[in-house]
């Protein structure tokens, strides 16, 4: 039996507490007893939010870095650009199918190009705050409802509505004949893609003050890899809901709870057999893909997350750093710290480049042997906070005012 849900705070006294955390996209949830406790020592909850979130609305602790020329080496440009809308305070990370983009907006747009040309454009019929996933028959976005919505990917007609058991924040995943939805909630629910109808809900504890993301799951060999509160990484089969393994990212640890929050609140990463993953206040952890089995750890605290190619692990803290890490070993291999404090966005391994964006709307290119920059780009002056995504001949971000950005590295 599924246990009812956690209730949100909302308590009048708690209206100068953040709602979000700015352009971070990550969200606190808790207990008012428990929110009250943990931030004994701390002037208000707004101050204790700020301290983890140097983004928020209020003047921020830590200046944000002025970026300095670069000597260039390559040079990024744009092959096309478009708009879909405003993402509001949500995340909203386009899907790519071979030549296909489909991105979505706060008021319900939902949108197909393909090369900068726009091949339809629906509306979901209300507001939309998850999305967008994506395969080569279906489209599939979220509402803070819980309704999952479906569409044709080829016509943007509607095909069915099914409903998870709260809020959907994150992108759902299409896959092994399944579309895959992490509610707020932390539950994990399966729909057949053909008619929407549930297969399966894998839920677990979770601690009593957690954070609230718009952190989705991945789809692979028939598996679906989830992050959770508390810091596991579970591999759950596609084909009943069970879990396969589950591996420690991170440990909590701390005197409050405030400072024991250790949550997985970005996607993991893949790469032939290794799954990585990290986690805020935590570390960033790899594993076999087959066992679960530990390969290797490092303390380091990161809400982007991070990404792999074949020899090194990519990832944005929360400092603003960009690091690389040796696949094998875990090992550093270089940092970046030119990025202080600009609200990094998820690394794109991309060759022998690496793409990171930032608060402002800066598109970042990185070298992969030693992390110097090759390229800098500016789009809209938003923030970039979902995560760049590979095209055919390029990467592709979107701004959460709604600019998206094909580009290619020259």
């Amino acid at each position: 039996m599924i246990p009812p849900r956690s209730r949100r705070f909302a308590a009048p006294s708690l209206q100068g507490a953040k709602k979000h955390f700015g352009r971070s996209g990550v969200f606190l949830v808790a207990r008012l007893a428990v929110v009250v406790a943990a931030l004994a020592g701390c002037s208000t909850v707004g101050d204790a939010v700020d301290k983890i979130n140097p983004f928020s609305s209020s003047k921020p602790k830590v200046k944000i870095a002025e970026l300095a020329p670069i000597e260039a080496t390559a040079q990024l440009r744009v092959l096309w650009q478009a708009s879909i809308g405003n993402a509001g305070v949500f995340v909203f990370t386009p899907a790519v199918v071979d030549k296909a983009v489909f991105a979505a907006a706060k008021d319900g747009s939902i949108a197909r190009f393909e090369e900068g040309r726009e091949v339809w454009r629906i509306s979901a019929g209300q507001p939309i705050s998850g999305g967008v996933g994506a395969d080569g028959k279906l489209v599939v976005v979220g509402t803070m409802k819980g309704d999952v919505l479906a569409f044709d990917a080829a016509t943007g007609k509607a095909l069915w509505k099914a409903y998870a058991s709260s809020d959907i924040l994150a992108a759902p995943a299409v896959g092994d004949g399944l579309v895959v939805v992490r509610s707020g909630d932390s539950r994990i629910f399966a729909y057949d893609a053909a008619d929407g109808r549930r297969r399966w809900i894998y839920q677990r504890n979770t601690p009593a003050l957690t954070l609230r993301t718009n952190v989705g799951v991945l789809v692979s060999s028939r598996t679906v890899f989830a992050g959770f509160p508390g810091g596991k990484l579970v591999a759950i089969s596609t084909a009943n809901g069970s879990a396969v393994w589950e591996g420690a990212v991170a440990l909590p640890k701390g005197a409050t709870e405030l400072e024991r929050i250790a949550d997985i609140t970005s996607v993991p990463a893949i790469n032939g057999r290794q799954a990585c993953a990290a986690a805020f206040q935590g570390r960033v952890a790899c594993f076999d893909l087959g066992s679960g089995g530990p390969m290797w750890t490092k303390e380091l605290s990161s809400r982007a997350g991070l990404d792999l190619d074949d020899r090194y692990a990519y990832v944005s803290d929360d400092k603003g750093n960009v690091l690389a890490f040796d696949r094998d070993s875990g090992s550093s291999v270089w940092k970046q710290d030119k990025l202080s404090s600009r609200g990094l966005s998820r690394p794109l391994a991309l060759g022998s480049r690496v793409v990171v964006a930032d608060a402002e709307g800066f598109v970042h290119l990185l070298r992969r042997e030693d992390g110097a920059f090759a390229a800098r780009l500016s789009t809209d002056g938003s923030a970039i906070v979902a995560d760049p995504q590979r095209i055919p001949g390029g990467f592709l971000v979107q701004t959460q005012n709604g600019g998206l950005y094909a580009l290619t590295v020259e």
